[in-house]
């Protein structure tokens, strides 16, 4: 169906296992046995953590709607929808353990080496008991919300888990059987919501659970037929263009049962299950259907030579021949810097690729009309790509650290304040901060402490813009003040319901344009958050 991305799957024979386990005579419970040595999960935990924020993207940010429910204020009794647009970083993942012992001892080392590593990620886990493990086509077991068919250390672990997870979320679950299921529905929420990074099951959201803003599954399970392919689909929910396809990632060799899944269900789901294509594919190039796709290094090659830097693009159809090339550039390269062979394989440096990337970000503000956009389409015959141009952006940090390398030369080393300018052009969000930046590396000279320093001076700035906004606007200080730091803490300014309206002048002050008089100061307003969003 139209709602689907293709697959990625890694098979990872990294973690050794005895040479007895492969030879098919051995009794299952050895295998077991031998899959479930602490060596082996304390290995496997290692390289999902080593690997997460590649599979996951993490360097790369895009903006999406959350929704959850609330208790009416006025009626606690009626549910009301709540939905908010935030600024996240990547995806999310789920991991799927053969067992519930096997569940219970990645949980643990999870925890244990998130600490260790002093990782910022959130786990979480849900399990029930299962008559049996596994139907004969493949299928994966109903769920079941019955906790009394669990045995006893199980669930003990299971209220200890829960434990952790009111205390991360403030909220109030256990085992017992209704809130058991409202823990379900709760967990369920918060990683559509993306505030769960990686959720171990057994088998539990591995058929029917749908969360767009998963794209990673890490199996250390049998699977086959049937239910390889639903647990495989949960990660391939179209999103928006920074997620592209679904990552799989099997800890044992599913390889044949993988291929006999997808010859068995391929047809049948008319091209539902597309595997995605090899690093060199999409690098150099490849032939469907009688045409020929392009490849990374060609794109990068036409780029070059039909618009060199340095000279003026020309006319109209040249824009739009320029965006629609490098919009293609971009969705390649969105999909190449997950193979690790791209490293090093750009072809552009990164100032080259700043310099084009400025050129589209002007273009896309001199064309652009309407709001933005995960695609911006203007003139009906062209997209500007500028979720992808979000995820790559360089950051306050790198601007500091430049900033700081300007400072050792001594203020002499002009060459940087030149890589300075080309990045925060090349940047979509450091654009409204141009002007802050430009101020501070001014104020720079040899005794600067940069990190500190930029801190104060931030500070200072955004305390006179503020105080200045209030004045002019005769808004009320203290509400004003509280509703932009709510505005900072949510990472978005909500320009409609009550909140602003409190910081509202009293009515008799606007006169007759109210309307108009509120769109001026919520266009103040957004421009300012704009300015100190990320930097606070």
């Amino acid at each position: 169906d139209g709602n689907v991305l293709p697959f990625r799957i890694d098979f990872i024979n990294t973690i050794k296992m005895p040479d007895y386990v492969n030879d098919k005579k051995v009794y299952s419970i050895d295998r077991e046995k031998a899959l479930a040595d602490p060596q082996r999960i304390s290995e496997i935990v290692s390289y999902v953590l080593e690997h997460f924020d590649q599979k996951t993207k993490r360097n790369s940010y895009y903006t999406f709607s959350a929704k959850w429910e609330e208790a009416d204020k006025h009626n606690p009794k009626k549910m009301i929808e709540k939905r908010e647009t935030r600024r996240v970083a990547g995806f999310n993942s789920i991991f799927a353990a053969a067992s519930i012992p096997m569940a219970i001892r990645y949980y643990n080392e999870f925890k244990k080496q998130i600490a260790e590593k002093n990782r910022n990620l959130t786990i979480a886990t849900i399990f029930s008991f299962s008559a049996n493990e596994e139907e004969p086509d493949g299928l994966l077991p109903e769920e079941d919300f019955n906790m009394e068919n669990l045995d006893q250390s199980s669930r003990d672990f299971l209220e200890a888990a829960i434990r952790d997870y009111n205390s991360t979320f403030n909220t109030n679950y256990d085992t017992s059987s209704d809130k058991f299921q409202n823990y379900y529905k709760d967990l369920s929420l918060r990683v559509k919501n993306r505030e769960i990074d990686i959720l171990i099951v057994v088998n539990m959201f591995l058929t029917g659970f749908d969360a767009t803003t998963l794209n990673t599954l890490w199996v250390d399970k049998n699977l086959r037929q049937h239910g390889l392919i639903q647990a495989f689909s949960r990660t391939n929910r179209i999103l928006n263009s920074v997620k592209t396809y679904g990552n799989i990632v099997c800890f044992r060799d599913l390889k044949e049962e993988t291929d006999k899944a997808i010859a068995l269900f391929g047809n049948k789901d008319a091209g539902g299950i597309v595997l995605l294509k090899t690093f060199d594919e999409y690098y150099k190039g490849y032939d469907e259907k009688g045409e020929h796709k392009p490849g990374y290094a060609e794109l990068i090659a036409t780029l070059t030579t039909q618009y060199p830097l340095g000279q003026p693009i020309l006319g109209e159809e040249a824009e739009k021949d320029f965006i629609r090339l490098y919009g293609a550039i971009l969705r390649l390269r969105n999909i190449l810097t997950s193979f690790d062979d791209f490293e090093g394989n750009e072809i552009l440096s990164e100032r080259d690729f700043q310099d084009y990337q400025s050129i589209y970000i002007d273009l896309y503000q001199e064309y652009r009309k309407g709001a933005d956009g995960d695609k911006e389409t203007i003139n009906d015959d062209i997209v500007f790509e500028i979720e992808l141009v979000k995820q790559i952006e360089v950051n306050i940090d790198y601007i500091l650290m430049l900033v700081a390398k300007y400072q050792q030369s001594n203020c002499k080393d002009k060459t940087i304040l030149t890589t300075i300018d080309k990045a925060i052009n090349s940047s979509i969000e450091l654009r409204s901060k141009k002007e802050l930046i430009e101020r501070f590396i001014e104020q720079v000279n040899v005794s600067t402490k940069v990190v500190e320093d930029w801190r104060k001076f931030l500070h200072e700035r955004k305390e006179a813009d503020i105080s200045a906004i209030i004045e002019e606007e005769k808004l009320k200080p203290e509400e004003t003040r509280r509703f932009i730091d709510n505005a900072f803490r949510d990472g978005i300014l909500k320009t409609t319901g009550t909140a602003i309206d409190k910081i509202m002048p009293p009515v008799s002050r606007f006169g007759g344009g109210r309307a108009a008089k509120k769109q001026g100061i919520i266009e103040k307003l957004m421009l300012f958050f704009e300015k100190y969003l990320g930097l606070i």
